[in-house]
């Protein structure tokens, strides 16, 4: 897609979901009213898509969903605050660019194609497991200002482990990304890719 479509793209989807800015502890009057107006404009977002075609109109439409359901995940973290809310809108996010990316990638053909959709997957994952690391690390640090001293050393073992596992995640998704580049190449030097890839990742 030029550069021009994708500007046009995103000036098509660009239609005012203000749910994140309401404050919490909102009337019910004031939830219902936000609801109504996402689903407006969600609505006219989708409507102006059909302006495009072809895989054009599908990254509008998928960035006009993805919008729609942050506005959504911000909109009841405003309404029903929650100790969970800012990872719900994480991960709200995080779908939403991984669907537009994975989008943009049936421009591609091919292996570019697969790395594409690879490189959109592996940022979802980080992006994911940032968001619960910090959730974990959060929901640790909560318990520790409770309790003890022995608190305060499981929350901060708990907050090594939650890191590890992000790390570990976001490595799995890196190595995914590059055996999958590895299949630009045949016999030998694919193999010998695939095992540089194993020990560059951590991968047995």
């Amino acid at each position: 897609m030029n550069k021009l479509n994708i500007t046009a793209v995103a000036a098509a989807v660009a239609f005012a979901f203000s749910a994140g800015a309401i404050a919490a502890n909102m009337s019910k009057d004031d939830y219902t009213a936000a609801k109504a107006g996402i689903a407006a404009d969600y609505k006219s977002a989708s409507t102006g898509c059909g302006s495009f075609a072809a895989n054009a109109k599908d990254i509008c439409i998928a960035e006009a969903k993805g919008k729609e359901k942050v506005a959504k995940a911000e909109l009841e973290a405003g309404y029903k605050p929650a100790k969970d809310s800012g990872y719900k809108v994480s991960v709200a996010k995080a779908e939403a660019d991984y669907a537009v990316a994975k989008e943009k990638c049936d421009d591609k053909a091919g292996n570019d194609k697969d790395v594409c959709v690879k490189e959109a997957k592996a940022a979802q994952v980080s992006a994911k497991a940032d968001a619960k690391a910090l959730l974990k690390t959060s929901s640790a640090n909560d318990v520790a200002t409770k309790k003890t001293t022995a608190a305060r050393a499981k929350a901060s073992e708990e907050n090594a482990v939650s890191r590890k596992d992000a790390a570990t995640d976001k490595r799995n998704a890196d190595y995914a990304v590059a055996k999958e580049k590895c299949d630009t190449f045949a016999d030998e030097a694919k193999t010998t890719c695939v095992k540089e890839a194993k020990a560059r990742f951590g991968q047995s």
